[in-house]
């Protein structure tokens, strides 16, 4: 963190504190009416019951009172040092941020704000303690300041080289690197957030008691009675049928809402991703904080031929979510495609890598057979202790499918680890269920960790871990054979690996 001279201590002082835009009286109070919206239809619920609907107005009155607060004791100023915000009514809060701390300027529109032409900027340092309350949100400028804001609070908090002191030259004009395809969508129901949605609905749900209600439904005790007829087999099949079938439209749904309107671009300075068709989002990503990028392929994607993207920056750490979203589900050649413009050179993306040998191919068998043989024995404990009997063709067939599926398990897993060292960046990938490929700048990493287990000493086999302050701040070679580790490392960092190869 930079020193405040005593000379920009009192310029910060000066300045006036401002408050949010005026527009957001109307907001605010929506805003706890929606976020409270539990107690509110308690309320209502307890005043129709009860024969006085008082109680649901005065809990109304009392969110729109508490959003209006919101404003008249919020306020901010953007000084030549720091960035500072006075929020709280009860318990007040000061937050303040050195400009040369910025790592990240958001801007998101939601609903409401786009209606009135407001915006909510987001400014990070890339520390993630504190929590939601030391979050720094200016909840409410109008939008058409908040271009020169931006570009004003990244321009401070870069550090510039020698070069970049010298006159400024012309601004590029930036290209279109990457933008939305309606027929991504068809990726939206490989992904758990459509059954997450359907779950938070019929939690909600039952909590209101519209659940139950339902549930007495003349419809809801026809589809019981036919399901009693056809078998419990038959009636569980059609209920995950109909449970995917929701949740791959709410997935679909989302999907079309949340990364709608997806455009990248890039001036060779900055990349821009923008998204969203209710709430939009603009993120501004810095390639002076670049370090590299993510090409997560989980199992679901990976079957139909797609992948997803993330940026690997200093100062955005993994916690922070979104902010280093690229690419969301897309064909993973558009990904692939996508990486290599971001990285500027394909040659990451498309290295051969370096199988870790049969140490390792033995070592991801006996960790995935093992659990699965517990299983199988667990499972003939358990007839035997209850005294129920299965058909022998049944267990062999259950016992089969169990050693079978590890099987192919461990080898998909074995088959997804490697790594490579190629045009100044060391690759790896790994995982089978949530595999992702990692292209990370050598010149980002600041330090070296060699592990091993107990059973990776016996298998004569060690994880490298580079030590970076960008993305999760940590990335592994797993299970790299262990005469072999330190070799990686001074292929990658040679001036950090001297030491410990001459002992």
């Amino acid at each position: 963190m930079s020193e405040t001279t005593t000379s920009d201590a009192p310029a910060d002082e000066q300045l006036p504190w401002s408050r949010l835009d005026r527009r957001m009286l109307l907001i605010h109070p929506i805003e706890e009416i929606l976020r409270l919206l539990p107690v509110l239809a308690g309320s209502l619920i307890i005043g129709t019951t009860s024969g006085n609907p008082v109680w649901g107005f005065a809990t109304a009155a009392a969110l729109v009172l508490v959003g209006m607060l919101r404003w008249f004791t919020t306020t901010y100023r953007v000084g030549p040092v720091h960035v500072e915000l006075r929020r709280g009514l009860l318990h007040r809060r000061e937050l303040s941020i050195p400009r040369s701390r910025i790592r990240s300027v958001d801007v998101e529109q939601r609903v409401l704000h786009r209606l009135l032409g407001l915006a909510v900027v987001k400014i990070g340092t890339g520390q993630s303690s504190g929590g939601d309350r030391n979050r720094f949100e200016l909840n409410g400028l109008p939008m058409t300041a908040v271009p020169d804001l931006r570009a004003a609070l990244l321009a401070t908090g870069q550090h510039p080289t020698s070069s970049e002191r010298e006159p400024a030259s012309p601004v590029p004009s930036a290209r279109e690197v990457a933008r939305f395809d309606v027929s991504w969508v068809r990726y939206a129901p490989f992904s758990t957030t459509g059954l997450l949605a359907v779950a938070a609905v019929v939690g909600a749900a039952f909590q209101f008691g519209i659940g139950r209600q339902i549930a007495d439904t003349h419809l809801v005790r026809r589809a019981v009675e036919t399901a009693e007829d056809l078998g419990l087999l038959v009636a569980l099949a059609a209920l995950v049928l109909a449970l995917l079938l929701l949740a791959s439209a709410a997935a679909c749904v989302r999907y079309l809402l949340v990364y709608g309107d997806l455009r990248v671009t890039d001036d060779h300075r900055v990349l821009r991703i923008a998204h969203g068709l209710l709430t939009t989002r603009h993120t501004t990503l810095d390639r002076a904080r670049l370090r590299g990028v993510a090409v997560r392929e989980p199992l679901a994607l990976r079957l139909v031929g797609a992948a997803r993207l993330d940026a690997v920056m200093t100062g955005v750490t993994a916690q922070q979510g979104g902010s280093s979203l690229v690419m969301p589900s897309a064909p993973a050649e558009e990904v692939r495609r996508v990486a290599a413009e971001v990285l500027t050179d394909p040659r990451p993306l498309d290295v051969p890598l370096r199988p870790h040998g049969p140490r390792d191919r033995r070592r991801r068998y006996v960790r995935t057979l093992v659990p699965a043989g517990t299983v199988v024995v667990a499972a003939l404990v358990a007839l035997v202790v209850t005294d129920r009997q299965m058909p022998v063709p049944a267990l062999a067939a259950v016992s089969a499918v169990a050693v079978v599926g590890a099987c192919t398990l461990a080898e998909d897993r074995y088959r997804g680890l490697g790594h490579a060292v190629v045009a100044g960046h060391l690759v790896t990938r790994s995982g089978s269920i949530d595999r992702q490929r990692i292209c990370l700048d050598a010149d980002g990493v600041i330090g070296w960790t060699v592990k091993q287990s107990f059973f990776q000493r016996r298998a004569g086999l060690a994880t490298v871990v580079a030590a970076t302050p960008a993305g999760s701040g940590h990335y592994e070679v797993t299970d790299l054979p262990a005469d072999d580790a330190w070799a990686l490392v001074a292929e990658v960092t040679p001036d950090m690996a001297g030491r410990w190869l001459q002992e």
